[in-house]
């Protein structure tokens, strides 16, 4: 069938109708329909969900629109096409994310080892000599896509050209998928959260389901043309939220970083004096009300930076925090 739907407003007859034949076809293709393999550009393939929330993440998110063979849904992986003897190591890697990313579902949870491994990998310098590892060039790159608002299909293109530019043998990943299955296996994963576009509220909890805001009555959907309500499923504003759980968990995997986030308790000078945040006095009321985290080193402490913030809501005051 046509993937032209793909590229279609969310808002269209034809997307609907795109989503109704990929939902039926999937349905066709697999065994258990609560264990479907997500195609939109969040999920990107890498999360398996029930069919009915594939459904509502294709109109919230959208599809990605780098996934035209539907590998994942019943559709035939074609063979490598000949290629020159100069691209062929290069067509080899852009094939591998393919059966990798086919596993990455709950890949590691049952073997440590493999992610140490796996972590080693992306530590490794983006090619040989290079002061960069792959992990940071890819953060880096991944932080342009999104906050300049770069497609998919884009973003792998910049990766295809970035991988024949940088010298031989470098850890370029060669397609979106490779690179989304490093981050998200490292911990870099997200959540989106749908905001009111007044910035009253986060759908979240009790306003899970709720479909306006309940402070200024805007509606929580996108509006269509001409002004016209939209269709449901369209967030109008979108908090991108990233997890901190995940992001401790890499850092204490590190043994250097573990170290230094103990220093507070084997490593600081206790004399009485503000030497640190751990002398301070909001500090020490914490370990009094809650000893049980004052027992483990390994507790942490969080800071909220109020930097460049405006509690009045004048946006055109010059007056910062």
């Amino acid at each position: 069938m046509s993937r032209s739907w793909m590229a279609k407003d969310r808002l269209s007859k034809e997307y609907e109708d795109g989503v109704e034949s990929f939902i039926e076809i999937a349905m066709k293709n697999t065994v258990d329909p609560k264990r479907v393999h997500c195609p939109c550009q969040k999920c990107s393939n890498l999360k398996k969900l029930d069919i009915k929330e594939i459904k509502n993440h294709l109109y919230f998110n959208g599809i990605d629109k780098t996934y035209v063979k539907w590998i994942w849904h019943g559709e035939q992986v074609e063979s490598t096409p000949k290629v020159h003897n100069e691209n062929k190591e290069f067509a080899q890697v852009f094939d591998d994310p393919i059966e990798m990313v086919r596993d990455a579902d709950d890949r590691f949870v049952d073997r440590p080892e493999e992610f140490v491994k796996f972590l080693g990998d992306a530590e490794k310098p983006i090619f040989p000599g290079s002061p960069m590892s792959k992990l940071v060039v890819l953060v880096k790159l991944y932080n342009l896509k999104a906050g300049s608002g770069w497609s998919d299909i884009s973003f792998t293109k910049l990766l295809d050209l970035m991988k024949e530019i940088l010298p031989k043998d470098n850890e370029m990943p060669s397609s979106l998928y490779e690179a989304k299955k490093t981050l998200c296996t490292l911990g870099m994963d997200y959540k989106k959260i749908h905001a009111c576009p007044n910035d009253c509220v986060l759908y979240r909890n009790n306003l899970e389901n709720a479909t306006e805001c309940p402070t200024c009555k805007t509606s929580r959907w996108k509006r269509g043309k001409e002004g016209k309500e939209g269709k449901k499923g369209i967030p109008a504003k979108v908090l991108w939220y990233l997890p901190p759980i995940p992001r401790f968990i890499r850092l204490f995997r590190n043994p250097e970083h573990a170290k230094s986030l103990r220093w507070n308790e084997d490593g600081r000078i206790k004399d009485d004096k503000l030497r640190h945040p751990a002398d301070s006095l909001a500090w020490k009321i914490i370990d009094e009300k809650w000893p049980v985290i004052k027992k483990d080193p390994r507790n942490l402490r969080l800071g909220l930076s109020a930097d460049g913030i405006n509690p009045f809501s004048n946006m055109s005051s010059s007056y910062s925090c």
